[in-house]
């Protein structure tokens, strides 16, 4: 017979984690928690990048090879590592949408990927210019610039595929299938000074090294790093929230929300 006192199993603790993480991407729910952020990010955003470049354009000493041109690096340094960053995070989103069909991570996808587009080509740009005092040209075929530039293509291929597709049931699978497929490409751009011989400077930043360069130079380079991670926070969750609204626009909450806001 039975034990009657024995009570139904609870779901383990990844379980309910799961339960608790998929009740908070659906696009009401990331609207709601995240909307308040934007201002925070924003706000974080503006002191770090103000105080970061003020420092390092500024007051750091200049470098004692390449002089004053070095400065290019707070810049250069954001933008490339997080033009990076942002190209992983999409191979992420693509899995995730894909996988779990959570149609909010294709609606953040959507949101990032101009973001590090332009980021990309940032880099490529402030490299160039970095470049010509540096090796004497604009440009060369060097493995971490030719792969950078590759990244900057594969960027405005997931763009295309997003705008192709938007009106179609299909939205979003051919982005994050390229998405993923593209992120092959990070560890070549990442190890590309170590695996060839090549002109690029080694990395300036490792977790395992101590740095390569003195702390007057490092910590604003820190803030502008940080900086621009908290303003892409703020840009994506802002993008990705206007999308939401976009999609939703016929659903109750959003209608609610819109005559509330006015």
């Amino acid at each position: 017979m039975p034990n009657a006192n024995l009570s139904p199993q609870t779901p383990g603790f990844f379980s309910r984690l799961w339960q608790g993480f998929l009740a908070t991407v659906g696009t009401r729910e990331f609207f709601r928690i995240f909307s308040p952020w934007v201002k925070w990010l924003a706000g974080i955003a503006i002191i770090m990048i103000a105080i970061g470049s003020i420092w390092g354009l500024g007051f750091a000493p200049p470098d004692y090879l390449q002089g004053n041109s070095y400065r290019i690096i707070f810049i250069h340094v954001p933008a490339a590592s997080i033009a990076l960053s942002i190209y992983f995070a999409l191979a992420v989103l693509g899995v995730i949408f894909l996988v779990w069909r959570i149609k909010t991570a294709n609606l953040v996808a959507q949101a990032i990927a101009p973001i590090g587009f332009m980021l990309c080509v940032l880099s490529l740009l402030t490299g160039s210019i970095w470049a010509r005092p540096t090796w004497g040209t604009f440009w060369v075929w060097d493995a971490r610039l030719t792969s950078m530039l590759i990244l900057a293509f594969l960027y405005a291929g997931v763009m295309a595929l997003f705008a192709a597709f938007e009106h179609t049931p299909n939205r979003g699978k051919a982005a994050a299938i390229l998405s993923i497929v593209g992120a092959v490409n990070l560890p070549i751009i990442k190890y590309s000074v170590n695996w060839w011989n090549t002109l690029h400077q080694g990395t300036t930043l490792t977790i395992t090294e101590a740095p390569k360069m003195s702390i007057d130079m490092l910590a604003p380079l820190l803030l502008m790093i940080l900086g621009t991670y908290f303003m892409v926070g703020a840009l994506a969750i802002y993008r990705t929230n206007t999308l939401i609204l976009r999609r939703d626009q016929n659903k109750a909450w959003v209608k609610e929300y819109v005559r509330t806001s006015k």
